[in-house]
């Protein structure tokens, strides 16, 4: 799958092509100073994720359905904690682990065992297992958030970012 996350001024946007050539495009608002999406993909990717939010993408789920998926499958929040389906642990353990990334990213770094920690809390928060997170995968996720930044700031609206999908 190809995709490609368009630098814009007020929203970036998604374009899909499917392995079997159908297409998905979306909107999405900023979320910091990196696209989140793409946080997930070096997530995702680094740790093997077939089931996170760029497998569900791949299997033919629009961008935009994603949440309302994680929602009918129990997604915890204050409101309704559950026991999530199955079928949407790997979303959630993806969606945890990105947001410590970013906050880890936007705080200048703490070291892996606090990153780890933070993460398992997350996970717990959302009733679902921790992935293993090794030295290894945390120093990949943070290096190509790192090379990301490098081009992404400086990077006029219109700019993408393009990478493919494959697991």
């Amino acid at each position: 799958m190809q995709v490609s996350i368009t630098k814009g001024e007020r929203c970036d946007a998604l374009h899909i092509v499917r392995s079997d050539g159908t297409v998905a495009q979306s909107d999405f608002p900023k979320k910091g100073l990196l696209p989140h999406d793409a946080i997930h993909y070096f997530v995702e990717d680094c740790l093997d994720m077939a089931n996170g939010f760029w497998g569900m993408v791949a299997k033919g789920v629009d961008p935009a359905q994603v949440q309302d998926i994680a929602k009918a499958g129990g997604h915890a929040s204050a409101n309704r904690a559950e026991q999530p389906d199955p079928a949407i642990v790997e979303l959630l353990q993806a969606e945890r682990i990105v947001e410590v990334f970013e906050a880890d990213h936007w705080s200048g770094g703490s070291d892996g065992e606090t990153l780890r920690e933070v993460a398992r809390a997350g996970c717990e928060a959302s009733h679902v297992p921790l992935p293993e997170l090794s030295d290894a995968s945390v120093l990949a996720i943070r290096a190509r958030i790192s090379a990301l930044q490098a081009e992404w700031i400086m990077a006029p609206p219109g700019h993408s970012f393009n990478f493919c999908w494959e697991i």
